[in-house]
């Protein structure tokens, strides 16, 4: 038998502060982070790159919004699943996030809380 999937995450955000908090969740929770960006243009290299299982993006990027990159993203074959976080709460409705290829929101202050590995689990085929 083989043991648990591993899930590879690039973790998408401007605040290199947070990117290194998120990353010690994501690991803590048995995801493997493949990459870190600070903007759309280099989470686009690194998608292409690693193409990773998920993808945790950041609403306010310098060069792009979250939606937009999850958009460009979510466009490809075999996209990742995203989660899109960010310090504002949603303003989107489940609809509109999912139109752009978000999974779900999670909002920064409750990251710690969520159920990490599940929101980038593979769905069932």
């Amino acid at each position: 038998m083989l043991g648990p999937m591993c899930i590879n995450i690039v973790v998408v955000d401007d605040d290199a502060g947070f990117r290194r908090i998120a990353t010690t969740l994501l690991t803590a929770r048995g995801l493997s982070v493949v990459a870190e960006s600070g903007d759309g243009a280099s989470a686009l290299a690194a998608v292409r790159a690693h193409r990773p299982h998920g993808l945790l993006i950041d609403l306010h990027l310098p060069d792009l919004d979250g939606l937009a990159l999850a958009r460009q993203v979510s466009g490809q074959d075999d996209p990742p699943r995203i989660v899109l976080t960010s310090t504002d709460r949603s303003l989107w409705s489940p609809e509109e996030l999912r139109g752009a290829g978000i999974t779900s929101f999670v909002a920064k202050d409750r990251l710690f809380d969520a159920d990490l590995l599940s929101l980038f689990a593979p769905a069932a085929p």
